[in-house]
Order: structure tokens, then C-alpha cells, then sequence
């Protein structure tokens, strides 16, 4: 079987904490064939260091897209620039891995929607947090119908102090916005998935920029002080979705909040049978699985009963073989490639997220509610 060949576009921080490794741990089924920064620097540093033989790097993607030999595309860059690489990847005949979220906001994202049904090529965006051991477990959970209907569910993406102070991430212009779309992207995507509920009725938000804009605030953040002369973005939001069967979601996210209890990439379930809920954070942004943990909740006979997972069936110093999320993501996605199977993340249900996102915005902005 020929390797599929790779290219990666975008070689800043999650490219190399999560693309690059991920992509060389499957040395058996990919290589990396190409490499574009608009740092050329950059690009050259990461050919020099993940490339096949042979492998060449660029400034400009569209001169990178014109490689016929070129598979699959890896798109890693600043949220605004998700949408014209990954229209133009298709229109190349490339498969395409975006990064979360699909797009900054619905009208990106349709036009990424309608370029990947034109193409007829594979298409899935990086929501690694569904391939934890705990966001597996309670998936298989709900598919089980263990919980019962589940009516009302939580997304927390809460950090109390942890800016990101490197990249874009503060430049509205480059993001689309602040912890919103970058962390809260995760805990709606897991919490959408469990409840496989797609179809948004009504959104009401509220965006806050409250501490982004103060020196005080920014001190005692994870990531050393950030500049509030440059923070363009919002520093929490929160948002109140129901959905076409009457479910609803309630869905928080910060970077920065005067809340002592973080919780990000996590959602709690509430269903006529039994509840559930994700609690933990995640570890310098390279959560394993082993630093959340599932909690269940129910009834047993007669009784209150809460269960959460147990490490009596882990043995020490042996692991049986990689289980990072990014690493099973990259694996089931380039195996889906090669065996013409669907992805775990369907191009579809990142769409809604994506939806919901923007209507959380454009709610606050408006003050009312946004019927989708």
C-alpha cells in the first residue's frame, strides 16, 4: 500500500504539539511531503525536522496545492484563514483536516461545507478531545441509551487564569474571537456528539470583556502576564441553546474568570434515566484522557449512587501502545482515507457547532435572541 502524502499548512503551536507528532507516530500509513508558513523559518525548520525525503517547503500554499502528488492537507492556521485554504485544498483534489473550529463564523463555514460536496473528497476538523478514554466511554454511554432522553446538558470550558499569551490568539482579526471559539468550540463538540443533537433552534448569549483590559487581572496567569493593550477578544462568554426536541444546552468558556473550579473540554448530561458529567482539565493543552475523569449518576436499589472510572486495569510503566488523542484522531483519520469510511468528526456536525458559535456572538452584540 502506498503511504498517503501529507501536506501541512500553518507550522506554528498546534502544528508541532499536535499535527507533526501526530502525523510521524503514523510513519506506516502517511509521510510528510510538504510544509507552508508565511514564516518561512518556520516551514523550513519543520521539513528539515518531519519530512520525508525529498520533501519541500513553502511561503505560499497555493504554490504548495499546485503539487499533484500532494493526498491530504493539514490545515493549522489562524481561525479566518480556515476557510479560503480549505476551499482552495478541495478545489486541488486534496483531502482536508482543518483545525477547530471549522470557520470564524456560518458564512465561512457553508462555503467550506459547499467546496468539500463539490470535491468528493474526505473531510473532518480537529475535535481530538472526542478520543479520550472518558469522552469515548460516555459516547458509547448514550448510544446505549443508559441516560434515558437527555434534556439538559452543560459545556464547561473554564480556565481562571490562562490566557494564551503567544500567537494570535488575542487578535479578534486573525481569531474570530477569544475563548469562545477556541475552547468552548471543544466542550460543545463533546457534548453535541454524546447527545448526537444537531439541529439548534434558538441561541441567547452574553459576551464579556471585563478582565482581558486590566493589568491587575493579568496577573497570576498560567501563561506569564498578557498585554491588555492588545487583547482585542472577549475574556469569557456564555451561551443558552435550545434545540428542536426541547433539549437544552447551556454552554460557558474563559480564558480568565474569577472562578476558583476549572473545567475545560467537558460537559455534564442530564437524562430521565441517569446523568453524567466530565470533570477535570485539561494538562498544558495535551490532555491524555488520564486527568479528567467520568462520573455516572443514578439510582441502585433505592439509593443515590455515583460511579466514576477506576485505574485498577492499567499496568505500571506499560501502556499497550500510543492512546494520546491526537494520535488515535490521526490514525482513524487517515485510515478513513485509505478504506473510504466516514471520520469520526463529520464535516456536518462541525458545521453546527460552528453555527452556534457565531449566533452566541452575534446574540450578545444584538441583545436578543437568534432563531436559526
Amino acid at each position: 500500500m502506498a503511504k498517503l502524502r501529507v501536506a501541512v499548512i500553518g507550522c506554528g503551536g498546534i502544528a508541532n504539539q499536535k499535527h507533526f507528532p501526530a502525523l510521524a507516530a503514523q510513519k506506516d500509513l502517511c509521510e510528510m511531503v510538504a510544509f507552508c508558513d508565511i514564516i518561512e523559518e518556520r516551514a523550513k525548520k519543520a521539513c528539515e525536522q518531519y519530512g520525508a525525503e525529498g520533501a519541500k517547503y513553502y511561503t505560499d500554499y497555493k504554490e504548495l496545492l499546485k503539487d499533484e502528488s500532494i493526498d491530504v492537507v493539514h490545515v493549522c492556521t489562524p481561525n479566518v484563514a480556515h476557510c479560503p485554504i480549505t476551499c482552495d485544498a478541495f478545489e486541488a483534489g486534496k483531502h482536508v483536516m482543518c483545525e477547530k473550529p471549522m470557520a470564524h463564523n456560518t458564512e465561512s463555514a457553508q462555503k467550506m461545507m459547499d467546496a468539500w460536496k463539490k470535491s468528493g473528497k474526505k473531510f473532518t476538523i480537529g475535535y481530538q478531545n472526542r478520543f479520550r478514554q472518558d469522552t469515548q466511554l460516555l459516547h458509547k454511554a448514550c448510544e446505549a441509551d443508559e441516560f434515558g432522553e437527555i434534556y439538559f446538558a452543560k459545556s464547561h470550558a473554564i480556565r481562571r487564569r490562562a490566557v494564551p499569551t503567544w500567537g494570535v490568539f488575542p487578535d479578534k482579526s486573525k481569531q474570530g474571537g477569544g475563548p469562545l471559539i477556541d475552547i468552548g468550540t471543544h466542550a460543545l463538540d463533546i457534548t453535541l456528539w454524546c447527545m448526537n443533537n444537531y439541529k439548534p433552534v434558538s441561541v441567547m448569549g452574553s459576551v464579556f470583556e471585563k478582565l482581558g483590559h486590566s493589568e491587575l487581572a493579568a496577573q497570576g496567569n498560567m501563561f506569564g502576564p498578557w498585554d491588555p493593550e492588545t487583547f482585542e477578544v472577549e475574556d469569557s462568554a456564555f451561551g443558552f441553546i435550545k434545540f428542536e426536541n426541547g433539549a437544552t444546552i447551556f454552554l460557558e468558556a474563559a480564558w480568565a474568570i474569577n472562578m476558583k473550579d476549572s473545567r475545560e473540554a467537558a460537559c455534564t448530561l442530564c437524562g430521565t434515566k441517569g446523568g453524567a458529567e466530565i470533570v477535570g482539565e485539561m494538562a498544558g493543552g495535551n490532555a491524555t484522557g488520564r486527568e479528567y475523569n467520568l462520573i455516572v449518576n443514578g439510582t441502585y436499589h433505592g439509593n443515590l449512587v455515583e460511579q466514576s472510572l477506576s485505574e485498577a486495569g492499567s499496568i505500571a510503566f506499560f501502556e499497550g501502545g500510543s492512546s494520546e488523542p491526537k494520535d488515535i484522531e490521526c490514525k482513524q483519520w487517515l485510515e478513513c482515507i485509505i478504506n473510504d469510511t466516514d471520520p469520526c468528526v463529520l464535516p456536518q456536525q462541525a458545521f453546527v457547532v460552528t453555527q452556534i458559535l457565531d449566533a452566541i456572538y452575534k446574540s450578545a452584540a444584538e441583545g436578543r435572541e437568534i432563531k436559526l
